[in-house]
């Protein structure tokens, strides 16, 4: 009897692990610093003038994100690697991240910031012992030209422009081939919509991540509508 149910026991753990960690693509956001940081949140007094990456991200076949890594409810991957040390695996491209993955918050270190998106995010990706490796290609996909927003969105920034979402997304599928995910936050004092993420979505393969699909969902947090207008506000000057 012990024997069955320690049998049952193991299955039952491999079949939440696959559950889990089957997920569909992954979710690469960036992030305008400008709009993360003028609703509000207390930046540090010199942010990027770029845009910086917030994270890369295994996503369901139905765009949800998948959750943490858990022991008990969520073991996607056996034994990763802890966030706390994950931060020596990245010495050799640590100025790199410092400049394109950097924590816009005010007292919040730039590892803090790694060790949050590891554990949310890394822990259940196809690196789950290997942080230096989805880092890295993270870092490859941000810095490859043809996902710079800037040079894909067909929009610029400006004080006084408020474009149609639609305008956005149609404008990367043109570029790119495939759509991305918008997402936008508020203004509060003057409640005008605005650009806070682009995220292009990678299809999940035997390489590393660097084939391009469509984001099931076009559409994130404050944005709802193709049709909202929405500000894409100039650089902050630090």
């Amino acid at each position: 009897m012990k024997r069955h149910l320690l049998a049952a026991a193991v299955l039952a753990t491999l079949l939440v692990s696959a559950a889990s960690v089957d997920f569909a693509f992954y979710k690469l956001s960036l992030i305008w610093p400008t709009s993360a940081c003028n609703v509000g949140i207390k930046c540090k007094p010199s942010i990027p003038n770029y845009f910086t990456i917030h994270g890369l991200w295994p996503t369901f076949a139905d765009g949800k994100s998948v959750p943490p890594y858990n022991p008990t409810t969520n073991k996607c991957n056996a034994n990763p690697t802890g966030p706390n040390a994950i931060v020596d695996k990245l010495t050799p491209i640590r100025s790199r991240l410092d400049q394109k993955w950097p924590s816009l918050r005010n007292g919040t270190l730039n590892t803090d910031f790694w060790k949050i998106e590891w554990a949310h995010h890394g822990m259940c990706s196809e690196y789950p012992q290997d942080p230096f490796g989805y880092f890295n290609v993270t870092l490859t996909l941000a810095n490859t030209s043809q996902y710079n927003p800037l040079n894909v969105m067909g929009v610029q920034p400006s004080d006084t422009t408020l474009y149609p979402v639609k305008t956005i997304l149609d404008n990367v599928k043109t570029k790119l081939g495939a759509y991305p995910q918008i997402s936008c936050n508020m203004v509060p004092k003057v409640k005008t919509l605005q650009l806070r993420e682009i995220r292009f979505c990678f299809k999940k393969g035997k390489k590393d991540p660097h084939v391009l699909q469509d984001c099931p969902i076009r559409l994130g947090d404050r944005c709802t509508k193709e049709t909202d207008k929405i500000k894409f506000p100039p650089a902050a000057t630090s």
